[in-house]
């Protein structure tokens, strides 16, 4: 299991690869009634003679920013696959609010790639409206989770323009404000500021962690200030 970042001033947590990080967090929060929402247990993937991922096992707590930490090819991305039934484990299981994870609860979750999978040609608007429909959503709820999402994401003023024109980090926006719509209960996040200049990390970071204040987050990263300044827990 994937210790707290805040259960002293000095801790180590293993990542997908066979080494160790010590991970520093100044502050200190209490973790007996942690309440585990998301588990991944025992989870094996091979790709013909390669194995991404050994034995892995995560706990992820209700309500917390949960950090996958490694470098690139460590197989963090091949684990969100495979929590989002994108990718079929060889073995092991997610669990998801106490049962076997079901195709049924892949609407729970929200999820950004590390590439945003928006339309260039589209307004903000259009994409989401896209988006939200094959969500499932119609008329009049849509209409509103979309201007939810749009004004948490702080894309309102943009909603209008092609997303080609938009910054990197309005586009990053775009791709979480997707991510928002059905009001998932757990928001997986892969290397959400990869490629964005220094002020753009400081704006979707304090944009993650207002997320964190609604929805269980997982965020993965290969940079360990990153998850020094926005997870709770870290693997």
């Amino acid at each position: 299991r994937s210790p707290d970042l805040r259960s002293g001033p000095f801790s180590c947590a293993p990542i997908l690869t066979p080494f160790v990080i010590p991970i520093f967090h100044p502050y200190q929060i209490d973790t007996t009634m942690d309440e585990f929402f998301l588990s991944a247990q025992h989870i094996v993937k091979r790709f013909a003679n390669h194995t991404a991922l050994n034995d892995v096992s995560i706990d992820v707590p209700r309500g917390k920013i949960f950090g996958l930490l490694g470098p690139n090819g460590a197989g963090k991305t091949t684990l969100i696959r495979i929590i989002n039934r994108i990718t079929a484990p060889d073995n092991g299981e997610v669990i998801f609010d106490g049962h076997s994870f079901s195709a049924d609860d892949v609407a729970r979750i929200g999820y950004l790639p590390e590439q945003p999978p928006v339309y260039m040609q589209e307004s903000p608007w259009e994409y989401l409206h896209f988006v939200g429909e094959a969500k499932g959503l119609r008329g009049g709820v849509l209409h509103d989770q979309i201007e939810s999402v749009m004004e948490r994401t702080k894309i309102t003023e943009m909603g209008d323009r092609p997303i080609s024109a938009l910054s990197k980090g309005y586009k990053q926006r775009v791709g979480i404000a997707q991510a928002l719509l059905g009001d998932p209960k757990v928001v997986i996040l892969d290397e959400p500021t990869v490629g964005l200049d220094p002020l753009q990390i400081i704006e979707i970071r304090d944009l993650i962690r207002q997320l964190g204040e609604k929805h269980t987050v997982i965020l993965s990263s290969h940079t360990l200030s990153e998850v020094q300044a926005i997870c709770d827990k870290v693997l």
